[in-house]
């Protein structure tokens, strides 16, 4: 079953967020050189912010050095766009650390200089962006939100986007029609998803009491994110804070 994780307010759970990645951390630094983390975008990379560097329990003991970030979705934006997620991360995360942690830390973007071209040159930034991927073993941690519709990184619910979740192949895709603008955007895949050895989603206020209700007391696996954990479910962690999970009555997870 997936591991469920309840917390009393944001900062309990930016706290525990940030042991879980330290965790996860030394559990790849152990073995290898590199910790290989994918991040998504949205209101997760303030939480990233508050648990890795405003909690000074946690900040010392990040290894900013070995990391290689990756992103799970990317809009196909500049990446000084408001709407780009590396932007988000720059300004949450990377301007906050110092010049001592950042000499080695490696931070993998979508190719900028084929932005705004056209289709082609969107297929092109997802096959690019496959290429730079981890070559073995898959990604040791992805963190990953939950929209209000149940999508995360940029897989989304309905028939519509079915293309992205039936694809069993390709590590990265062009989702060239979110119901969220911008429409086009790079993703990763499910098959990529199953090859990680840690996955944590973070859900966090009241506004998300529908989809967690339809998560996990319904378990409506047409949500990308309820599929995820169904398919996943071993792999998989939820971060939530009470306000978010108040009306979810079921205690079986997966």
């Amino acid at each position: 079953m997936a591991k469920v994780y309840k917390f009393a307010s944001s900062e309990q759970l930016a706290g525990n967020l940030g042991s879980y990645v330290l965790a996860a951390q030394e559990k790849a630094l152990s073995s290898s050189d590199r910790f290989n983390i994918a991040i998504s975008g949205g209101s997760l990379v303030e939480v990233l912010r508050d648990s890795l560097i405003l909690d000074k329990s946690v900040a010392g003991k990040v290894n900013w050095n070995k990391w290689n970030v990756f992103f799970c979705d990317e809009r196909i934006v500049p990446l000084n766009h408001p709407d780009s997620n590396y932007g988000a991360f720059k300004k949450h995360v990377l301007n906050n650390l110092s010049p001592e942690n950042l000499k080695n830390l490696k931070v993998f973007t979508l190719d900028e200089s084929l932005v705004f071209s056209n289709a082609e040159a969107c297929e092109k930034i997802a096959e690019e962006y496959e290429s730079i991927l981890p070559a073995s073993g898959g990604f040791d941690l992805l963190l990953l939100g939950c929209g209000p519709d149940g999508h995360t990184c940029s897989l989304f619910p309905g028939q519509t986007h079915k293309y992205l979740l039936d694809e069993k192949t390709r590590k990265v895709m062009y989702c060239h029609d979110s119901p969220k603008p911008p429409s086009d955007r790079i993703t990763i895949t499910l098959p990529v998803i199953g090859a990680t050895k840690e996955t944590a989603f973070v859900a966090q206020g009241a506004s998300k009491q529908p989809i967690m209700h339809k998560i996990f007391d319904l378990k409506d696996t047409s949500l990308p994110s309820a599929l995820v954990t169904q398919l996943f479910d071993k792999k998989i962690s939820w971060f939530v804070d009470d306000a978010a999970f108040e009306t979810v009555t079921t205690t079986e997870y997966y």
